[in-house]
């Protein structure tokens, strides 16, 4: 798995991950229950993970809808 996007956005998350779900990208979000160790302030990022195969075609769904990505 590679790592497609990182950030403490909880709207880009969800939107992110409808949008790769939307096309048939399978995403898995990481770091979400890292809440219990910040005390639920939002400071650390969590990251949006896709396959290997699939890592090209999710980074230009996301750019094509305006989402910043590496």
């Amino acid at each position: 798995m590679k790592e497609l996007l990182r950030t403490t956005n909880p709207v880009k998350l969800a939107l992110a991950t409808a949008l790769l779900e939307g096309e048939g990208i399978a995403a898995f979000q990481i770091d979400v229950h890292m809440s219990v160790l910040e005390g639920s302030i939002g400071i650390l990022p969590r990251r949006v993970m896709v396959r290997d195969d699939d890592h090209a075609r999710a980074t230009r769904v996301l750019r094509d809808n305006d989402l910043d990505v590496p």
